[in-house]
């Protein structure tokens, strides 16, 4: 018996049964390690069972695990304090709920309020979740399509192209969400001086900025936020994946005037916020700033990159290397499904970003051992799919 009798067919699945993990490695239930180089979709981004996560959990176990946010608690406090010193400036507000396409829903809500404009704009190849809501933001025909309609009055522009992006507002355009740089659609990095360009237009025409960080924040390129990369600061950031260090955990943050138009009982959560989650967030955190992972995101991640390319040189398969830090996609001629099959057995473990396109998203604790290892397996993997193909 296995849990594709119970699950459905709802994800693509790999022939790996995870018993547990550390830091950037996992073990199946034969015991076989492998580099953990999927990091759960960005969610280990400090590392497998880090101790501080650890601890903080176990502490917090012994003495509640809920608390409504109808009632107040130090741990969150303690998060919130935590969280809004790390925040990008002016962002002095939060709502706490349980996931990126939950946070994304939130931002919808409060720019709605706020405004009182209808008007929503996303990016093509843009990702913000498979929620109604965030759904009507996300992209690609093939998740939207069944299940439409979605939330009316949704238009895209062109990534990067800010003269596309004036063509699609309109006087009724509430709020542009963004990803600095885009996750599912192959790791797609803004362009220099866009997300600056965007700022000025919302700022010019009275828009609200959204910035999605789900995949791109918390140290994953090298920096707090991504963000910072172009040194701008959006009205509303929505963050999730690794920010409690596995525990489901979002958290959607806004300019104080923003929130304030919101009434009691117009959007709240009921697991969001609690102490568990909020325990594990404060120790995220601690781990990402006091112990030196932005700092090793950045430098493991040139070392990958600097990798990559001189795998570039190599094999003619690798049509391009994109990414920052510990966010990186590498574009291949073929498909991709053979190599994480064959990573697999060679012990690493390797995300797919569409089909030609291999996603790096390793916990941020990931070591230069580590890093050579993946890219001499790399190197292996990538010469047995040029032979399958011929190249």
């Amino acid at each position: 018996m296995t849990e594709d009798e119970f699950m459905g067919n709802l994800y693509q699945r790999f022939p790996v049964t995870v018993e547990k993990g550390l830091g950037s490695h996992v073990w199946d239930v034969d015991g076989k390690e492998y580099i953990d180089c999927m990091g759960g979709y960005g969610v280990a981004i400090v590392g497998h069972r880090n101790e501080r996560v650890v601890n903080a959990l176990k502490s917090q176990l012994e003495k509640i695990i809920t608390v409504h946010s109808s009632l107040y608690n130090k741990t969150r406090e303690e998060f919130l304090k935590t969280l809004i010193g790390v925040a990008p400036q002016g962002l002095t507000q939060v709502h706490l709920n349980n996931s990126g396409a939950e946070s994304v829903e939130a931002a919808i809500k409060f720019a709605r309020k706020f405004t009182g404009k209808k008007g929503m704009v996303a990016m093509n190849g843009s990702y913000h979740g498979k929620s109604m809501g965030a759904l009507s933001l996300t992209f690609n025909p093939k998740y939207r399509k069944m299940f439409q309609p979605l939330v009316e009055k949704t238009s895209f522009a062109k990534f990067g192209d800010i003269e596309s992006l004036r063509e699609t507002v309109d006087d009724d355009t509430g709020f542009i969400i963004l990803e600095p740089i885009q996750g599912e659609s192959g790791i797609h990095v803004a362009p220099n001086g866009f997300l600056q360009e965007v700022r000025k237009m919302c700022d010019d025409k009275g828009i609200l900025l959204v910035f999605d960080e789900i995949q791109s924040g918390l140290g994953r390129t090298g920096r707090m936020w991504a963000s910072e990369h172009w040194n701008t600061t959006p009205d509303i950031m929505c963050i999730a994946k690794g920010i409690a260090g596995g525990v489901p955990m979002g958290a959607t943050l806004v300019k104080p005037e923003i929130l304030a138009v919101m009434g009691k009982g117009e959007h709240s959560s009921t697991f969001g916020g609690n102490p568990l989650s909020c325990a594990a967030g404060t120790a995220t955190l601690q781990a990402l700033t006091q112990d030196g992972l932005i700092e090793n995101a950045e430098k493991m991640g040139r070392r990958l990159r600097e990798g990559l390319e001189r795998l570039k040189e190599k094999h003619r398969i690798i049509r391009e290397i994109r990414g920052k830090g510990l966010m990186i996609g590498v574009e291949l001629k073929f498909q991709v499904k053979d190599i994480i099959l064959d990573g697999i057995k060679n012990g690493v473990l390797i995300l797919y970003s569409g089909r030609n396109i291999l996603r790096f998203l390793p916990p941020l604790v990931i070591s230069k051992d580590d890093i050579t290892k993946v890219l001499e397996t790399l190197d292996i993997l990538l010469t047995r799919e040029e032979k399958r193909h011929n190249v």
